[in-house]
């Protein structure tokens, strides 16, 4: 069964409720996971994310409701679904007197793979840390400690990576460049679901989307449809004459509309624009208000 399961999804959720008391943080929720695909759980803080997470690792096991793990259920057949599946939460979780590579080991430990060298030191490599095995998990920067906690995730080789909020408080730069090393390990093979509030990093490494809302899972769809539908960016200036119509026709990829005879409003989708690294559609809006004598008196 399990076998012929997966090869449509590789996690499925049917009809998940999970109630503390009077708070229902999980409300029927039903979801299916392709094999291969980074999917994104997308919601602000206390939404559900992280109690979804929870119910499908083990972390909880009272819930309404059947999930499912490549065909194997995840309170039936705990032992096989806890195989598949790893888990980055969003705490550091490890001995910080513990040397890098120790931390490994031991993580295998739990899931009979004691000793393993090679794994340890192919992830160590993989996620720039091998010069940083033999020091302990305390001297290591806040960007290695959180590439180290994706080390520990990925030493029983899971099917299924589940990432909570993996760049919570981070600056810029380490969010950059934790985004690549998950993009790699997507193409490596591995299944991701992460749990986000950033509408850009959902944008930047999802296939698929899902929009959570108090419990419950409102839209899934693939990140270009929703992009399409939420994810557009507006510009409105006043001329210093009224719009004339060869101006629309120059930026009718811009979808250009004129809510007053001397305004002109734009919109164009958050990709197009971080595409372009310089705010393409903006400059051409301004070089075809110049082009066309006119001037702009606000913006």
């Amino acid at each position: 069964m399990a076998d012929s399961y997966s090869q449509t999804n590789l996690l499925s959720i049917r009809n998940l409720t999970k109630r503390y008391g009077a708070l229902t943080a999980v409300d029927n929720v039903s979801l299916e996971i392709r094999p291969g695909e980074i999917f994104a759980l997308l919601g602000v803080n206390g939404a559900g994310k992280t109690t979804m997470i929870g119910c499908i690792t083990g972390m909880i096991s009272r819930f309404e409701g059947r999930i499912e793990v490549a065909g194997y259920d995840v309170r039936r057949d705990y032992r096989v679904t806890r195989q598949l599946v790893g888990l980055v939460p969003q705490e550091l979780n490890f001995d910080g007197f513990f040397p890098t590579a120790e931390t490994l080991r031991y993580q295998g430990g739990y899931f009979g793979e004691r000793g393993n060298r090679e794994r340890a030191g192919l992830l160590l490599e993989t996620f720039a840390l091998a010069e940083k095995a033999r020091e302990n998990t305390r001297k290591l920067s806040g960007g290695m400690k959180r590439r180290l906690m994706v080390c520990k995730a990925l030493m029983h080789q899971p099917a299924l990576l589940f990432l909570d909020e993996p760049t919570a408080g981070v600056d810029v730069d380490l969010r950059e460049e934790l985004w690549n090393y998950i993009s790699g390990l997507r193409d490596t093979g591995t299944t991701i679901v992460l749990t986000t509030h950033y509408l850009e990093e959902a944008e930047n490494l999802a296939d698929r989307i899902g929009i959570v809302n108090r419990g419950r899972l409102l839209r899934v769809d693939s990140r270009d449809n929703l992009m399409r539908a939420f994810g557009r960016r507006w510009i409105e200036v006043r001329l210093s004459a009224p719009v004339p119509s060869g101006l629309l026709e120059r930026l009718d990829d811009l979808h250009p509309e004129t809510p007053a005879r001397d305004r002109l409003r734009i919109s164009f989708s958050e990709s197009a624009h971080h595409a372009s690294g310089d705010g393409a559609p903006v400059k051409r809006l301004m070089q075809a208000i110049q082009n066309a004598g006119l001037e702009v008196e606000t913006l």
